[in-house]
């Protein structure tokens, strides 16, 4: 019989793979669990209560400026709806695209994201692959992949969520996917394509792209529909939609809101840029963080002190009101007799008022007796002289005919 200190040293090897193996398993087994969790009670019922479900259709929608993220659900009659804001912890780079792999820029543009772009397996928790680079992002030679939508807080180009959000987003793509959605729509945009920020960011040197985005924008929330995408000749194009009407009202919103830039600017608005040492975050993570809340891994906590600045470009410039006319009810008594500015006068200036009669030259009361016999002898004998007074030839005309 062999001793028992023997037997245990050759059942080691066993022990130790049994160990591994069940922590293996463990660990698929919680990795699974995050990638099949429920979407949140009180995010469920925002989707019920704006008309939605959980299996239908999703459209994403991100600000970089911002620092947000928002959730759309489309709606029986077939319109998205919006449901809910995410705060982005972090995000890398500037305003404006991605243009080459390793430029830590999170991309802006409209993406397509696939259930075959989900990662339950990710490094940073949960997440889901944007889908860029796009198709214009190809025709002008970008370069880069795998810009995620993530958990933890660290940036090098993607949206970092922090877990529990990231898997809030897994969570609502997953039933979207599940309910027979083939593809979303990620749109990701610099910063509230409005037109008040267009007007300021004027002469920045990105505007030409990012008046392309905003029309597919305007497009998007004058019809609540998912704006059909293509590239021509290096620019988005965007489809005209089936419906006429609705096509109307998209074509009406995008000529309002390009109207409305201009008016801003000739109105005096300023022309700024915003600059950042390395991306942005959003304001309640940052609250959080500097209350001691963890919220996983910060990329270059550093720069965030540096992030937003904005440069004036053109300062703005105040258009003078226009001056109103006085009502006659006003300046009529402010100049009568007896007020204060009856007594300005200017030299040379008589007001109407105190000047003499320009009808006639003469007192018309007090020379009636001798001028009303010579206008009718003027009237019987064209030899008589004619008195040189202002409107003589005419009474003397009518005087006549009766």
């Amino acid at each position: 019989m062999r001793p028992l200190s023997r037997i245990s040293l050759s059942l080691r090897p066993l022990l130790r793979l049994l160990a591994v193996s069940l922590c293996l398993g463990g660990a698929a087994r919680a990795q699974t669990d995050k990638a099949s969790a429920p979407i949140p009670p009180a995010t469920l019922a925002l989707i019920k209560a704006k008309g939605s479900s959980a299996e239908a259709p999703i459209l994403i929608r991100a600000y970089k400026k911002e620092s947000e993220i928002e959730l759309w659900k489309r709606t029986g009659n077939g319109r998205f709806v919006f449901v809910k804001t995410y705060p982005i912890c972090r995000w890398s780079g500037q305003l404006g695209p991605k243009t080459k792999n390793g430029d830590r820029q999170t991309p802006e543009g409209f993406y397509t994201v696939a259930k075959s772009q989900m990662n339950p397996n990710s490094h940073y928790y949960l997440s889901f692959d944007v889908g860029y680079p796009n198709a214009f992002d190809k025709a002008h030679g970008y370069t880069g992949s795998a810009v995620m939508v993530h958990g933890i807080c660290s940036s090098m180009g993607c949206f970092a969520m922090t877990d529990a959000v990231a898997g809030e987003l897994f969570a609502v793509a997953r039933e979207a996917f599940a309910g027979g959605q083939a593809a979303f729509q990620f749109q990701s945009f610099p910063f509230r394509m409005t037109a008040a920020n267009m007007a300021r960011y004027r002469s920045d040197t990105n505007i030409a792209f990012w008046r392309q985005l905003k029309e597919g924008s305007d497009r998007f929330e004058a019809t609540g529909q998912e704006p059909a995408v293509s590239v021509a000749a290096g620019r988005y194009a965007f489809a005209p939609l089936k419906d006429k009407d609705q096509e109307a009202l998209a074509g009406a919103r995008v000529k309002e809101e390009a109207a409305h830039v201009a008016h801003l600017v000739e109105d005096g608005a300023p022309a700024i840029r915003t600059t950042y040492s390395d991306g942005g975050q959003h304001p309640f993570w940052a609250a959080l963080i500097n209350r001691g809340v963890p919220v996983g891994e910060v990329s270059r906590p550093e720069a965030l002190a540096y992030a937003g600045q904005e440069v004036v470009l053109i300062p703005a410039r105040r258009k003078p009101p226009p001056i109103l006319p006085l009502p006659e009810a006003v300046w009529s008594v402010a100049i009568g007799p007896g007020a204060p500015l009856s007594s300005i006068r200017t030299l040379g200036f008589v007001p109407p008022q105190d000047r003499p009669s320009s009808r006639f030259d003469f007192d018309l009361a007090s020379t009636y007796a001798v001028g009303l016999p010579r206008l009718v002898r003027v009237a019987l004998d064209d030899k008589a002289s004619v008195p040189t007074f202002r409107g003589t030839t005419a009474i003397a005309d009518a005087v006549a005919q009766w």
